[in-house]
C-alpha cells in the first residue's frame, strides 16, 4: 500500500510571520492601485478565492485574466519576502522531525496540499530547509483550483501518473490547521488529520470532522499513529 501524506503550509508546517499577508495586499494595489477596502478571511481558502473576494469588494472584475495578473503580482511579492522570511518565520516545532521519519517509512509519498499557489508553497518550505522531503509534482496548489476540495483529486492523480501506482481515496492523508482543510479532504474522499498549531483549538477541528486530531507535531509517534503507521515501521 501507497500513502499519499498531503500536508498544509501555513500554520501545519511553517509561521509565515504573516509575510503572506503582506504580499496579498502589494499584490492587490498592484492590480488594483489601492489598498483592500475591506478585509476578507484568510484561514484555510486557496490565493484565488482570497483574491476573488478581494477584488469583488473593491469592485474590480475578478476576471480570468485580472486574477492570472493577480497571481502573477502575488509570486513576486512573495518571492521578495523570501529573506525576511527567514528571518522572522520559523518551521512549527516537530516539523523536521515528521517529515524525515515519514521520509523513511516505505510506502509514503509526501506532498503538499495548500491554498498557496505554488510558486509561494515553494518559498515558505523551503526558506526553512522543508522542500527535501517534498514530491512537490504530487501535490495541488491554490493556483491548480480556487476550489480546496478539488485539489485533493488533483493531487492523487499526479501522484497516480507520476509514480505509477494505485492509490484510493482512504490511502490519501491531508494534514491541516483549519476546518477548511478537514472539509476539503472529506469532500475529496480523503482523511484528515488536524493540527491545533494555527488559529483554531482541537475541538474545532473535531467538529469539522477530522479523523484524529493532535495539539501539534512534536510527537513524531503519536503522528505515525494517527496516519496509521506504526511507529516500528519508520
Amino acid at each position: 500500500m501507497t500513502l499519499l501524506v498531503l500536508w498544509d503550509v501555513d500554520g501545519t508546517l511553517v509561521d509565515s510571520a504573516k509575510l503572506g499577508r503582506d504580499a496579498f495586499f502589494e499584490a492587490f494595489e498592484g492590480v488594483a492601485g489601492a489598498p483592500p477596502p475591506v478585509a476578507v478571511p484568510f484561514a484555510g481558502r486557496t490565493d484565488l478565492e482570497i483574491a476573488h473576494d478581494m477584488l469583488s469588494a473593491a469592485d474590480v472584475d475578478p476576471d480570468d485574466a485580472t486574477l492570472a495578473r493577480f497571481e502573477a503580482e502575488l509570486a513576486v511579492a512573495m518571492a521578495a519576502r523570501a529573506g525576511e522570511l527567514r528571518a522572522r518565520g520559523r518551521a512549527l516545532p516537530g516539523v523536521r522531525a515528521a517529515l524525515e521519519r515519514l521520509a523513511a517509512a516505505p510506502g509514503v509519498i509526501q506532498s503538499l496540499l495548500t491554498g498557496n499557489i505554488e510558486p509561494n508553497a515553494r518559498v515558505k518550505v523551503g526558506a526553512f530547509g522543508l522542500e527535501r522531503h517534498l514530491d512537490f509534482a504530487a501535490g495541488a496548489y491554490g493556483s491548480d483550483h480556487r476550489v480546496r476540495g478539488e485539489l485533493v483529486a488533483i493531487a492523487r492523480d499526479r501522484a497516480r501518473a507520476r509514480h505509477r501506482i494505485k492509490i484510493a481515496p482512504d490511502d490519501v492523508i491531508l494534514i491541516g490547521d483549519t476546518p477548511l482543510d478537514v472539509v476539503a479532504a472529506r469532500e475529496g474522499g480523503a482523511r484528515a488529520l488536524g493540527v491545533a498549531t494555527g488559529p483554531f483549538d482541537e475541538q474545532a477541528l473535531r467538529s469539522a470532522g477530522a479523523d484524529a486530531v493532535l495539539a501539534n507535531l512534536a510527537d513524531t509517534e503519536a503522528l505515525l499513529r494517527a496516519i496509521g503507521l506504526e511507529p516500528a515501521a519508520a
